[in-house]
């Protein structure tokens, strides 16, 4: 058997987990649970009850909470910009017919500036928002 064969049938064997353990909690006890599993980096319960059980060490994610203010704020003031970007697009929309006369035809202009300089910051919002989101999970 090669190195590699036998590395997988040492996987194999270390991964299949073929005895189970029941536990009863009442359910105010399983919330409590599920609030500290919350808390870690595990991905499941059964992986946080095998680690506590068995002493190894669970990786509790700590959130500097000071900055949920921060994200509070950006969160809304993404949404007013993108709404603002909505209420100036349709108001364009229904001057495009006048744009033939020639005040309309440089406000336009004007506006296709203001317009683009509105999408970059909604833009940059968004990915402080998924970074946020990102941040909030940890």
């Amino acid at each position: 058997m090669s190195k590699r064969e036998n590395d997988n049938v040492m996987k194999k064997d270390k991964n299949n987990r073929t005895k189970l353990l029941n536990v009863r909690l009442t359910p105010e006890e399983f919330q409590q649970l599920l609030r500290k599993v919350q808390r870690t980096t595990c991905r499941t319960t059964s992986e946080y009850a095998r680690k506590v059980l068995l002493s190894e060490p669970v990786i509790v994610n700590h959130r500097n909470q000071s900055f949920d203010g921060v994200m509070v704020e950006l969160t809304r003031l993404r949404r007013e910009l993108s709404t603002a970007g909505s209420n100036l697009n349709q108001a364009v929309k229904r001057l495009h017919p006048l744009s033939q006369i020639a005040d309309f035809r440089s406000w336009l202009e004007a506006y296709e500036a203001d317009k683009n300089h509105l999408i970059e910051l909604v833009n940059e919002l968004n990915i402080y928002s998924k970074a946020s989101k990102i941040w909030l999970q940890s």
